[in-house]
Order: structure tokens, then C-alpha cells, then sequence
């Protein structure tokens, strides 16, 4: 059995972004044609570091479907949990890009999404015990069958179990349910990732000192608060980092937040001290923020050192 750094499951799209940046989506006339899916890029970002990825997400029975198995392969990827779903189109994402701070996202996942159909009787949970990290998000848990498939996972998984906070209030039919689900999850949770507006959501706090506090007290030892231009906060029981963000001209900031947690993942694996992983994972997400795509534009591990050594 092959046994995996890292297992991330969830959500998975194709990305058609404009390459036209300031231009209104009607307005656009050219696109390029990219893998997405929070979960989807983390799994890329943490292969562009070597390290051994698989994703458990599953696709439409049509050509974006084929589409998301080549770029994984392309990626490093494992895919062998990548399953289609008769009669369901593979998920689309459209956005607009008007840098520095607004990047307005569009989802086509209709009638549904077919990676909500994860089902908990498909899980390979030998797989999934096994492997060193389990990365799972909260838009997991919106529908079901993927919310009890997310929360057999995660209370199987032994070792580190990451939950993203990312949290899209469109994709719940009902929003408010979203901090009851994400609650259950942190019990299961090791380690919390979120922005200030996932922090609200899912314990009721935006200060970042606070919510940090909040999430510790659900369950998960270390617990990363995303400030947006005022950095990152990362707090365990003893310990409370920050680290400033790493300036760079942004083109879109779309993936940052998966660059950012593949990067978490690389240097938990590691065994890396708290602020030296902070630090790495905010110049990665910079890194990505600064390209047009985002698992194309995942870092290696040699580009993230030279931005942090003020190189190019």
C-alpha cells in the first residue's frame, strides 16, 4: 500500500480565468484553462515540494473530468481517488481580476457539484490512516453524502488532520448550519486554517487573538489565523506567532490561501519550527498571488527560499 504525505479531499473545478486583467467578465475576450479546487491546489502545492499528494475528489463523466486526471498526473498528483459521477458536470470557476483586492468568483456547480458525492462507503480509509497529513475543508461538510464522508475521515485519521475553515456561503443551501458542521469538524482537527471571515463563521471571532484562542478551545493544537494584509497570526497553547506579509505586486490572489496551506503542509512535514513555517508558507501564497493561475503558478521549494532572501 502506498503510504502518503498528504491526503487532501474536497472540493475540485476547472479554473477559466480571463487573461485580461481590469476587464469586466463580459467584457473579457480570452481565457486560459487551469486546475482549481481549494483542496485540488493544496495537494499540487505540497507535490511541487516533493512531497507524495493524493486527492480525494471526484468529476463529471465528461472532457473537464479527463481534463483534472491529466493535470494531476501533470502535477505528481495521485488521482486513484478521483472518481466520475454519470450525469453530474464536472465543477466550473470563472473570475474577474481587479488587483490589488478584489477578485470577484463565480461557480458553476449545477445541479451539484459531483465532489459533494464523495460517499464514506468509497473511502479508502487504510489509505487514509496511513498517510502523514488529512487536509479537509468546511465546504465539505454542505452537503451530504461528502459532510459524513469528511467527518468519517477525519475522525479515522490518527495523526495530524488539518481542517480549512474555507467557507463559501453560496454553497450551503443552508448558510447558518455552516459553524454547527465546522464545530463537530475541529473536534477532529489537529490543526485550523482560516481567514478573519472563516474565523467568525465557524467560532464566532474575528479578532485574531481571540478567535486563535477560540479555535485551541475546540480541539486543535495549533490553530492559524489569516490576516490579509496585516500578515498571519499562528497560536498553539504556549506559543503566539506573527509574521508579516511578504510584499509583492499581486495579480490575483485566488490561490494564495492553497499555495499558503501546501506550504503548511511541507513544513509541518518537515518538522520546521512554527515561525519558520508561517514565514515560508506566507512567501509561497505572495508567490502565487503575484501569477495569473493558481496550481500553475505553485512555487518550488528553492523559488520560495529566494523570495525570502529578497532575491528575485
Amino acid at each position: 500500500m502506498v503510504t502518503y504525505d498528504l491526503i487532501t479531499m474536497g472540493r475540485v473545478s476547472v479554473d477559466v480565468y480571463p487573461r485580461e486583467v481590469g476587464v469586466p467578465l463580459e467584457d473579457v475576450e480570452t481565457f486560459g484553462k487551469y486546475l482549481g479546487g481549494s483542496p485540488t491546489n493544496v495537494a499540487v502545492a505540497a507535490a511541487r515540494y516533493g512531497r507524495r499528494a493524493a486527492v480525494i475528489t471526484r468529476t463529471g463523466d465528461d472532457p473537464f473530468g479527463r481534463f483534472v486526471h491529466r493535470a494531476l498526473e501533470r502535477y505528481g498528483v495521485d488521482d486513484r481517488f478521483v472518481t466520475a459521477v454519470p450525469g453530474l458536470p464536472t465543477p466550473l470557476a470563472f473570475c474577474e481580476m481587479f488587483p490589488p483586492d478584489d477578485f470577484p468568483l463565480y461557480f458553476y456547480r449545477y445541479p451539484k457539484a459531483p465532489d459533494l458525492e464523495i460517499d464514506p462507503g468509497g473511502l479508502d480509509l487504510d489509505a487514509i490512516r496511513s498517510a502523514r497529513i488529512l487536509w479537509a475543508t468546511v465546504t465539505g461538510l454542505s452537503q451530504e453524502p461528502s459532510r459524513e464522508a469528511t467527518l468519517t475521515a477525519l475522525a479515522a485519521h490518527p495523526g495530524r488532520t488539518i481542517l480549512d475553515l474555507d467557507h463559501r456561503p453560496m454553497l450551503w443551501a443552508d448558510p447558518d448550519g455552516a459553524r454547527h458542521w465546522a464545530g463537530l469538524a475541529l473536534e477532529h482537527a489537529s490543526v485550523a486554517v482560516g481567514n478573519l471571515d472563516e474565523c467568525a463563521m465557524a467560532v464566532g471571532e474575528r479578532r485574531p487573538d481571540a478567535a486563535a484562542r477560540a479555535l485551541l478551545e475546540r480541539g486543535p493544537e495549533l490553530a492559524i489565523v489569516k490576516m490579509g494584509p496585516d500578515g498571519v497570526l499562528a497560536a498553539t497553547a504556549g506559543r503566539t506567532v506573527r509574521v508579516p506579509p511578504v510584499p509583492v505586486r499581486v495579480v490575483n490572489g485566488l490561490g494564495a490561501g492553497d499555495a499558503f496551506g501546501g506550504a503548511v503542509c511541507h513544513g509541518l512535514l518537515a518538522g520546521w519550527d512554527l515561525e519558520r513555517i508561517i514565514a515560508f508558507a506566507g512567501a509561497a501564497g505572495a508567490i502565487v498571488a503575484s501569477r495569473l493561475a493558481c496550481a500553475d503558478a505553485m512555487p518550488d521549494e528553492a523559488e520560495v527560499a529566494a523570495l525570502l532572501r529578497g532575491g528575485p
